[in-house]
């Protein structure tokens, strides 16, 4: 999880930059990226926590198995956020703090987690922890190269 922490402290750098866009690149401002990676990691974090290890059984997933295993990269505007990571309402420097602060404490005991926490992904299938610590940092450096294009 030292990966992800690394990249939710780029993350924290760029919240200055929030109200920037650049429509060429993204229809989102950078506040929107990092507040989506941030609430992307927080479900999926609370997904996990909340879930019953019993109930996880590894399945083969192509599409998992090609951009997780394969292409190590989430292909620009090929597939759309779920409504319950996309940003809704006002985004300023204090809302963008304080989702970074609840992110860092719900990542607080990921470490004592059982190995088949889980959660399932709209298109790679079930997500166990492992698998999910390596989708969260394909996503956050996903937005991070999109924020820093913006930014060039």
């Amino acid at each position: 999880m030292q990966n992800l922490h690394h990249l939710i402290n780029q993350l924290e750098s760029k919240i200055i930059h929030f109200k920037t866009t650049n429509l060429a690149i993204s229809e989102g401002s950078l506040g929107w990226h990092i507040e989506h990676s941030l609430k992307t990691i927080d479900q999926i974090v609370t997904g996990c926590k909340n879930s019953n290890p019993v109930n996880y059984k590894w399945r083969f997933n192509f599409k998992r198995f090609l951009i997780m295993g394969i292409v190590k990269k989430i292909p620009r505007g090929k597939a759309k956020a779920p409504k319950i990571v996309r940003p809704d309402g006002a985004i300023s420097i204090e809302s963008l703090t304080m989702s970074l602060e609840k992110v860092k404490e719900n990542l607080k005991n990921w470490g004592d987690l059982d190995k088949n926490v889980h959660f399932l992904h709209p298109f790679f299938g079930d997500l166990n922890k492992k698998e999910t610590e390596d989708f969260l940092v394909l996503h956050t450096k996903h937005h991070l190269m999109i924020i820093d294009d913006v930014l060039r």
